[in-house]
C-alpha cells in the first residue's frame, strides 16, 4: 500500500428521506490507495449505504440527508455527482440485475466504454482481457436473460472492470457464486490489487471467502454506530462470535493466537493441539460394538416415510393441519428441461418426502433455479412428468399449485411489490384464506417486526431476502422452495434462519434450497442432491456429500476430516461447553 489516501469520509452521517434513525453516524475512515478492504457487519447495519457514498449514489440518487464530508479520489461528493466519480470508482451492486442494460453479454461488457468514447480497438481489447481474467470467455454471446445469478454477478463484475476505475466498490459480490466461482473472482481482484495497485472496497458476510486477502477490516455493528476497523486479526477477535467464519470461532475458543487466517494455519494449529493430547469428540456410535461412524443427526430420507399415508402438517404452531394429502410431496419422472433449444437438465429422476429440507448444490448454471421452477410449474420440462401431492403439475394452474407450494426467487425484489410489508402480507392472507400462521410472531422471528411500515425498497437486502420469505410462509405453504436464501444475511440470521427451517422441517414440510451456502447446508438440510451435466451426481446425506469434497467441504471438515463438518461436532462431547458458550465468555472477558 502506498499510504496516499483513495477516499477520506470525515464526520460522515445519512439519513435517508422519511426516516427518523440515522443510517450512517460520524463516520470517519481514510481508505488508502492500493488496499484491499471488507467491509462487514449485521444485515441493515449500513455497508451498502456507507459503500453508496463512495460513488456519490449517496445523496445524489437517494437524497436524504448527509452530514460531514465524503472525498473519493480528491473530489467532494456533495459538489460531484455518480457521471463524475464513476471516471474513478467501479461499482458492482449487490443484485446484479440492477445493473446490467443490455441483451447480450459482450454488449454489457462494452456498453460502458461506449458512453464514454473509447476507441473501439481498445473496447475490443479491454472486452477480451476481462472475459479471460473472471473466466467468463464461454458467456461471450450468451442472452443476459438466460445467464444464472452467478453468472450474472460475474459479469457485473466484468463489466465495472472493463473500465478501468482506480477504485472499485463491490457489494457481496460473490453472494450468488459457487465456491469456484467466488475463488475465481477473488483471485482476479488480488490479483488486480498487488501487482496494478488497484483499490478494492468490498462489503461481505462471508469471511471466510475474504479474509487472507484482505489488508483492513472494518466493522459495522449497528445502524449508524462507528464500528472499528484494522487489521483482520485485531478486528476479528473483538467482533460478536456470530459473525465469524468457524475457523475463526473455533480458533477464538482454542485460544490459537495469532487467530488463523486460512485453512492451512488453521491445521498448523489443530496438529498442535493434538501433539498436546486434545481431540474433538469422536463421531461414533459408542452403543454399536462395531463403532461404525454414523451421522450426529440422521437425515429424513423418503425411506424413513415409505408409507403411502401421511399428514402434512403445516404453520408455525403445532396442532395445526392446513393441508393434508396421501400422496408424495414431489415425484419427478425422467424429466428434461431447458432454454432456445440449449438443454440444461436431463432425465432427472427424484422424489422428496414430507420433513426433508433437501439442498440443491452445483456450479453456477447447473441447473439449479432451473428445476425450481420447474417444481413450481413456472416452467415446463421437453420431456418426462411432474407430479405435486399426486397431481400432474402440467394439469394445474398457478393458483392451484400457489396452495401447495411457496417459491422465493433468487432476486426477492421481484417478489415484493406492495407499499409496505404490512401490505405485503395482508395479499398472501388474502389468497390463502386457510392459513392460521402468526404474522406477529414470523415477523418477529425474522427480524422484522419493527419495518412492517417500510417499503420493501428501503429495505437492506438481508432484510428485503427475509421480508420475501416472510411474504411466503405467511401463506402456509406445505412445499417451501427457496432460491439462494441467505443471500444478503449476516451470520445470526442464517443460523435464525436454519432453526425456523428445523422448525418447519419438524412440521412436516417439504423443502428445497437452491444455495452455495455451504455451512448452511451442513447445518440444516437432511439431504443433498449435486447437480452437473445436467444431471443428478450425487444424492446423500450432507455428510456424505460434503466430506472430504474438494469443492464443497465446510471449514470444519478441511480442518479436522473425516466426517466433522459443523462447529457443533467439534464442542458437542459429554459435559463440555458449546463453542458458543466458550466464544461469550471470552468475549465478556475481553480476551
Amino acid at each position: 500500500m502506498s499510504g496516499a489516501a483513495a477516499a477520506v469520509l470525515r464526520g460522515v452521517s445519512y439519513r435517508y428521506p422519511e426516516r427518523t434513525a440515522f443510517a450512517l453516524r460520524g463516520i470517519d475512515w481514510t481508505i488508502e490507495a492500493g488496499s484491499f478492504v471488507v467491509v462487514t457487519g449485521p444485515s441493515g447495519s449500513g455497508k451498502s449505504t456507507l459503500l453508496r457514498c463512495l460513488n456519490g449514489l449517496v445523496p445524489h440518487f437517494s437524497g436524504g440527508e448527509l452530514g460531514g464530508q465524503a472525498l473519493v479520489a480528491g473530489l467532494d461528493t456533495r459538489e460531484h455527482g455518480p457521471r463524475v466519480l464513476s471516471q474513478h470508482v467501479g461499482f458492482v451492486f449487490q443484485d446484479p440485475e440492477a445493473q446490467l442494460v443490455t441483451t447480450r453479454v459482450d454488449d454489457e461488457l462494452a456498453f460502458g466504454m461506449e458512453q464514454r468514447g473509447v476507441p473501439p480497438l481498445t473496447m475490443r481489447k479491454r472486452v477480451e482481457e476481462v472475459l479471460d481474467l473472471l473466466g467468463i470467455a464461454d458467456l461471450r454471446q450468451r442472452e443476459v436473460t438466460t445467464l444464472s445469478g452467478g453468472e450474472r454477478q460475474r459479469v457485473a463484475v466484468a463489466a465495472a472492470l472493463a473500465l478501468q476505475p482506480s477504485i472499485l466498490v463491490l457489494d457481496e459480490p460473490t453472494s450468488q457464486l459457487d465456491p469456484w466461482g467466488a475463488e475465481s473472482v477473488l483471485a482476479a481482484l488480488s490479483r488486480l490489487n498487488e501487482e496494478l495497485g488497484l483499490t478494492i472496497v468490498l462489503a461481505e458476510h462471508r469471511l471466510e471467502r475474504v479474509m487472507a486477502r484482505a489488508d483492513v477490516l472494518r466493522y459495522l455493528p449497528d445502524p449508524g454506530m462507528l464500528g472499528f476497523e484494522g487489521n483482520l486479526r485485531d478486528v476479528m477477535v473483538k467482533m460478536e462470535a456470530d459473525f465469524l467464519p468457524p475457523l475463526v470461532q473455533i480458533a477464538r475458543d482454542r485460544g490459537w493466537r495469532p487467530l488463523p487466517l486460512t485453512i492451512k494455519e488453521g491445521r498448523a494449529a489443530v496438529r498442535r493441539d493434538r501433539a498436546a493430547g486434545w481431540e474433538p469428540p469422536s463421531l461414533v456410535d459408542s452403543s454399536r460394538p462395531s463403532g461404525a461412524p454414523v451421522p450426529r443427526v440422521e437425515a429424513a430420507r423418503w425411506t424413513e416415510v415409505r408409507a403411502e399415508h401421511y399428514e402434512v402438517l403445516s404453520g408455525l404452531s403445532t396442532g395445526r393441519s392446513v393441508h393434508t394429502s396421501t400422496h408424495r410431496p414431489i415425484t419427478v419422472v425422467r424429466v428434461s428441461a431447458g432454454f432456445n433449444g440449449t438443454t440444461v437438465l436431463s432425465d432427472i429422476d427424484l422424489e422428496a418426502g414430507p420433513g426433508e429440507v433437501i439442498a440443491l448444490m452445483g456450479r453456477n448454471g447447473s441447473g439449479k433455479t432451473t428445476l425450481l421452477r420447474l417444481l413450481t410449474g413456472m416452467l415446463r420440462p421437453t420431456r418426462g412428468r411432474i407430479t405435486l401431492f399426486g397431481q400432474d403439475i402440467a394439469a394445474l394452474d398457478p393458483a392451484e399449485i400457489g396452495q401447495w407450494a411457496g417459491y422465493v426467487p433468487q432476486n426477492p425484489g421481484s417478489l415484493l411489490f406492495a407499499e409496505t410489508l404490512r401490505d405485503e402480507l395482508a395479499f398472501t392472507r388474502a389468497h390463502h384464506p386457510r392459513s392460521t400462521v402468526n404474522s406477529a410472531a414470523l415477523m418477529a422471528r425474522l427480524g422484522l417486526g419493527d419495518l412492517l411500515l417500510t417499503h420493501p425498497r428501503d429495505l437492506s437486502g438481508g432484510e428485503r431476502q427475509r421480508a420475501a420469505l416472510a411474504a411466503i410462509l405467511i401463506g402456509d405453504p406445505p412445499l417451501l422452495l427457496l432460491d439462494e436464501p441467505t443471500r444478503g444475511m449476516d451470520g445470526r440470521q442464517k443460523r435464525i434462519l436454519a432453526g425456523l427451517l428445523r422448525d418447519l422441517r419438524s412440521e412436516g414440510k417439504t423443502i428445497f434450497l437452491a444455495t452455495h451456502d455451504i455451512e448452511l447446508v451442513a447445518t440444516t438440510s437432511t439431504r443433498v442432491i449435486l447437480l452437473g451435466g445436467g444431471r443428478i451426481v450425487a444424492d446423500g446425506t450432507p455428510r456424505q456429500v460434503l466430506s472430504g469434497s474438494l469443492t464443497y467441504a465446510t471449514q470444519v471438515n478441511k480442518l479436522f476430516g473425516g466426517e466433522y463438518i459443523t462447529v457443533a461436532d467439534v464442542y458437542t462431547a459429554p459435559h463440555s461447553q458449546s463453542w458458543r458458550e466458550h466464544a461469550r465468555l471470552a468475549d465478556a472477558d475481553g480476551t
